[in-house]
């Protein structure tokens, strides 16, 4: 058993070579999936380009997640709704479906386009689930509902499917994708902390660390909540179980099975709230525990743990991401507070800040303002996920 990442275990090429001559234009913060996608579109857009990670591509949240793609955000559309507006919710949930269409062209072999199964473990969540099953269907958006479960699911009264959804080999991804950025220019240091925004040499900055702290933002620093993550990664089995993305329990529980018949499982972190909210990214006995006993539950017999790790995301009290310009800081931009549901977002949110940048801002941002972070008496909603 080893405590690394399966993700970032798998072997790779290194990146290309790209060196600038001079200060960058931008320099980007966070080499996981929302620096690469936002190094890339600033690069390809004719911009000179510097991106530092702190450990290598992909070395964070990004290389140390469950593996989903998801539509959406991290809250459920009708709480979304109520949060930010219909019509805002809706527009939400179409660019994110266009952005997995973008992130799906450029994934290749590293991301399945299988749908995802969200589940409810007791009436009350069936309940929910069917809410956001008739808000969706409302508002045009593709979505099945699903009774008489088989198999280990037949324990779930119910389940949502999302069509469009995928899985991927995240940490092969990202690395494809700061290879492309790579070829189009952009300098890219590993293994290099950023200690002040001034020693970039750069007039622009974004910083893209999600939920690990980075000390560069000011006033935002420690608003988007660092949170632990814990998944195992079992021995391979022959009997395909759980092919497509399954997750309940509004989110404590996700899990699926890789081709080579592995079954990747994380989160229960509500098992020990009370640690969970931090930015030590290491294992603990009482999640991983209970990590072990719920794949058992599900297979019918225990699994060797060939694979078990840890990851920080970011939450926010909204489940709404955090993109814009840091307020009071000029030429400083964050994009990050996916509340773990980052794959998909975080691609996502590097190309709309990268837009921002550009001169172009979306409609969006509006949302995802990060001065809200900063303004008492917001309603919060309890973190769920």
């Amino acid at each position: 058993m080893t405590a690394t990442s399966y993700w970032l275990a798998e072997p790779h090429d290194p990146l290309p070579a790209a060196r600038l001559d001079g200060a960058p234009d931008v320099a980007v913060v966070g080499g996981g999936i929302t620096g690469c996608s936002c190094a890339l579109a600033l690069a390809e857009a004719g911009l000179r380009v510097r991106l530092y990670e702190t450990r290598e591509i992909a070395g964070g949240a990004s290389g140390r997640n469950g593996g989903f793609a998801l539509r959406g955000g991290a809250a459920p559309y009708p709480v979304l709704a109520e949060s930010i507006g219909a019509e805002q919710t809706a527009a939400l949930w179409r660019w994110t479906e266009a952005e997995l269409e973008e992130l799906a062209a450029m994934a290749g072999d590293a991301l399945r386009r299988t749908g995802s199964l969200r589940l409810a473990v007791d009436d009350e969540e069936r309940d929910e689930l069917r809410e956001e099953y008739e808000a969706l269907r409302v508002a045009g958006f593709a979505a099945e509902w699903r009774e008489n479960l088989q198999g280990p699911l037949s324990r779930y009264p119910a389940a949502l499917f999302h069509p469009t959804d995928g899985v991927l080999q995240p940490a092969r991804l990202v690395r494809r994708l700061a290879a492309r950025a790579a070829d189009v220019g952009v300098e890219i240091h590993e293994h290099t902390r950023v200690g002040s925004v001034g020693e970039t040499g750069a007039e622009t900055v974004v910083v893209a660390t999600d939920g690990y702290p980075s000390g560069l933002l000011g006033e935002l620093e420690g608003l988007v909540i660092p949170t632990r993550g814990q998944v195992v990664a079992t021995e391979p089995i022959e009997e395909m179980l759980f092919e497509i993305p399954h997750y309940g329990r509004h989110g404590f529980d996700y899990w699926h099975q890789r081709p080579d018949g592995r079954i990747v499982a994380g989160g229960f972190r509500d098992v020990s709230l009370d640690t969970e909210f931090t930015a030590d990214e290491i294992t603990t006995p009482v999640v991983q525990g209970a990590l072990e006993r719920f794949v058992e539950s599900h297979v019918g017999r225990p699994l060797r743990i060939d694979y078990r790790w840890a990851g920080i995301f970011g939450l926010v009290f909204d489940f709404v991401p955090v993109v814009g310009r840091v307020p009071g800081r000029d030429g400083l931009w964050v994009a990050g507070g996916y509340s773990g549901h980052g794959m998909v977002l975080g691609f996502a949110c590097g190309r709309l800040v990268a837009r921002a940048v550009l001169g172009d801002p979306d409609p969006l941002l509006e949302a995802f303002e990060p001065g809200r972070l900063l303004t008492p008496g917001e309603a919060s909603l309890a973190p769920t996920g």
